[in-house]
This record gives structure tokens, C-alpha cells and sequence, in this order.
């Protein structure tokens, strides 16, 4: 039983991805938006509701500390886990110019996620300020996108595109949560720790509607919708995610996230700029050695 969860899980999170990436490319057809934006803001931030209620669940049963390892370890994975896969799957395809506002705005703030974290204490106070630089910035993208050139082909239906990308959300949500579970009771029957299982099911399966989303972006040859997605996922779970968490319960920070894992998240950020500059893509070498920093990481939270 837990196997054919596990197994509709995966079913769930391709098909409801597919529909999430036709649905947000079809809403970006109708209304002239750039794929970029709808990427960053709808698709990016939808895609980063599994972290939002686990952090926020953490928050109510007393353990806050969770939100800030969830939000962490999700952007590291964001970045070198799906970007990696999508590339290693379909090279994608990263033109600097586009996207030099939105990697500017991530980080800065991972940047500033260090000096909060630094500090000891992300408060009620930081956590307010966090929303409304998140809310700020979201005006100010969706006032400055340029209208994306009209295409040759007809877009869907609005009504087909929305139901598509509201329907592709909800499964996803739904195969991420099924995934989880039935991951985490197979590794618990194999004795698996609960620690690894934090650090690895769970931190990688509220990530998994985001990489499901850009592999059949970058299959369907969507790079803005894939690239979009992991810019605003981060950026969402910075200011938001941690935000309404530090609303909910101000939240202490053990001083080992200001170590090695934030600066791996600012790390893994500089990555992208670094290739699109080098490369304008992000090529399938380039997604292998994501991949294997990935892995090398999971092995030392694994091992520490």
C-alpha cells in the first residue's frame, strides 16, 4: 500500500506539474505577460505553499526552528537539485538580461537572511518587515514587466488556462503531501532516523512540486517558466515563508544556520548568474555537477 502511494505521488506531481506549466503559459498568452513573470509570481510562489504550511505548522506545535532549516534547505535544493535535474533532463536555457532584477533581489535577500540569522532572533518586527518587501517588490515587477510579444499561435481559453494551472496546483500540493508520507513511513520500516528523514524526505519533498514544475518546463522548452519558478520560490520563502512564520511565533535561531548552510544558499544562488554570464546556459555538465554538490551535501548534514 505504501509503495502505490508512493507511486501515485509521482503520477500526481508530473501531471499536475504539466498542467500548472500549460496553464501559467496559457495566462501569460492571454493577458501578454512575460513567462518570466508569471514564473516568479504565480507559479514560483504557488509552488512554495508545501513549505509555507509545514513552517507555519511548525510554528503552531512549538518548534519554529523547523521554518528556518525548511526554508534554507529548500532554497539550496531549489537551486542544485531542480534546476540541476531539469538541466541534466533539457538544458535550460539562462539569458542574463531577463532575470538580472530577480537574482539581484535573491540575493539580497539571502543576504539579508544571514544578518537576521546572525543576530539570534528573527522577531515579529523582521518578520512584518520581510512581507512588505516581499508585497513591494511583487508591485513593483508586475508594474515594470514588459508585455510579452504576441505569438502565432493562439493562446487556451482563460478559463481552460486557469482551471489548468489552479487544477496542475492543487495536484501538486496533493502528490507532494503523498509523497512524503509514504516516503517517510518506507524509510521509518528501514530504520531510518527521523533526523535523515528531516533532512532529506521532507526538506527535498516540499520541494518536489518545484521540480516537477521545471521539468516539464524546461521539457516543453519553458526555461523563463522553470528559471521563474526557482527565483520567486526562493525569494518567496525568504520574505514570506519566514515572514508569516516570525508573525505567528518570533523565531530563535540556532547559530549553525548562519554557518555553512546559508552561505551554501548564497552560494548556490551566485551559481546562476555565474553560468548565464559564462554560458547563457545552464547545460547538462553544468546540472551533473549541481546534482553531485547536492548530493555531497545531504551526505555532510547526513554524517554532522
Amino acid at each position: 500500500m505504501l509503495y502505490l502511494a508512493f507511486a501515485a505521488g509521482l503520477v500526481a506531481l508530473f501531471f499536475g506539474g504539466d498542467w500548472l506549466v500549460r496553464g501559467a503559459v496559457g495566462v501569460a498568452r492571454r493577458f501578454r505577460v512575460p513567462p518570466m513573470v508569471i514564473g516568479l509570481t504565480i507559479v514560483g510562489f504557488g509552488t512554495s505553499m508545501p513549505e509555507l504550511l509545514v513552517s507555519v505548522e511548525a510554528a503552531l506545535d512549538g518548534v519554529p526552528q523547523i521554518a528556518i532549516g525548511n526554508v534554507i534547505g529548500s532554497n539550496i535544493a531549489n537551486v542544485l537539485l531542480i534546476l540541476g535535474a531539469a538541466a541534466v533532463i533539457f538544458p535550460v536555457h539562462a539569458p542574463l538580461a531577463p532575470m538580472r532584477r530577480d537574482i539581484i533581489a535573491v540575493i539580497l535577500a539571502t543576504l539579508a537572511l544571514w544578518a537576521v540569522l546572525a543576530s539570534g532572533e528573527i522577531g515579529r518586527g523582521i518578520g512584518a518587515a520581510m512581507v512588505l518587501a516581499l508585497a513591494v517588490y511583487l508591485f513593483y515587477c508586475l508594474r515594470a514587466g514588459d508585455a510579452a510579444e504576441p505569438e502565432d499561435e493562439l493562446p487556451l481559453p482563460l478559463w481552460r488556462a486557469l482551471a489548468e494551472g489552479i487544477g496542475g496546483l492543487l495536484v501538486l500540493m496533493a502528490g507532494a503531501r503523498l509523497l512524503v508520507w509514504s516516503a517517510s513511513e518506507i524509510a521509518r520500516t528501514y530504520g531510518v532516523s527521523e533526523a535523515v528523514i528531516g533532512l532529506t524526505v521532507v526538506a527535498i519533498g516540499t520541494s518536489l512540486p518545484e521540480l516537477a514544475t521545471a521539468v516539464v518546463a524546461a521539457y516543453r522548452k519553458q526555461s523563463e517558466i522553470a528559471l521563474g519558478n526557482v527565483l520567486g520560490s526562493n525569494l518567496f520563502n525568504i520574505l514570506a515563508i519566514l515572514g508569516i512564520t516570525a508573525l505567528v511565533v518570533p523565531i530563535p535561531v540556532d547559530p549553525r544556520f548562519a554557518g555553512l548552510d546559508i552561505a551554501l544558499a548564497l552560494a548556490a544562488v551566485l551559481v546562476l548568474p555565474a553560468l548565464s554570464a559564462v554560458a547563457g546556459r545552464i547545460g547538462r555538465i553544468a546540472g551533473g555537477a549541481m546534482l553531485a554538490a547536492y548530493a555531497a551535501y545531504i551526505v555532510l548534514m547526513g554524517v554532522s
